[in-house]
């Protein structure tokens, strides 16, 4: 009986002390609280997005005459893309699968870029010779800078075998 009288007595104290009402509206107005501090939090952080840092789809890739006649790994890791160089000129191959998007790799002695993961083989061009690959690698756009250097977008893509030695898909270079 003694924790009882305790208990009761708790009760007691706290019914003279704020009343059941006023506990209620005290509890009511603390949810209220609560709940606004939490919608204005988020809406703080609405005001600041979530930002992916990517490197830029457009970069330079250096003078022409640092490239060598055929396929410079020099910008795989860093641009995830390909410089070829042919005795015509230059074109750039983003280093991305067409199947599922792995990053292929270069083989000189076949001459040829094998996808490590589903086995899709691809030519010099970019064209499809083995695997589940669908289409033929995306070529970049490339040009020559102001400056001389070799100006990749990799924003622009074409992968059509019609139209990717058109234009911007390819840069004549002859050298003297």
């Amino acid at each position: 009986m003694g924790g009882d009288v305790a208990v009761s007595g708790t009760w007691e104290w706290a019914e003279e002390r704020f009343g059941r009402r006023d506990f209620l509206l005290k509890v009511g107005w603390a949810f209220f609280y609560v709940f606004l501090g939490g919608w204005l939090l988020s809406n703080l952080r609405y005001l600041f997005p979530n930002v992916l840092y990517e490197p830029s789809l457009l970069f330079k890739a250096g003078k022409p005459e640092d490239y060598a006649l055929g396929v410079s790994e020099k910008w795989k890791k860093a641009q995830r893309a390909w410089v070829i160089r042919t005795p015509e000129g230059f074109y750039c191959l983003w280093a991305r699968c067409t199947h599922l998007g792995c990053t292929p790799n270069w083989f000189e002695a076949e001459g040829r870029f094998k996808c490590p993961c589903h086995g899709s083989n691809f030519n010099l061009q970019g064209d499809v010779l083995a695997g589940p690959a669908p289409k033929p690698l995306w070529r970049c756009q490339i040009a020559l800078g102001p400056d001389g250097q070799l100006v990749i977008d990799k924003g622009r893509l074409e992968n059509r075998p019609d139209q990717r030695g058109k234009d911007v898909f390819f840069l004549p270079y002859k050298t003297a």
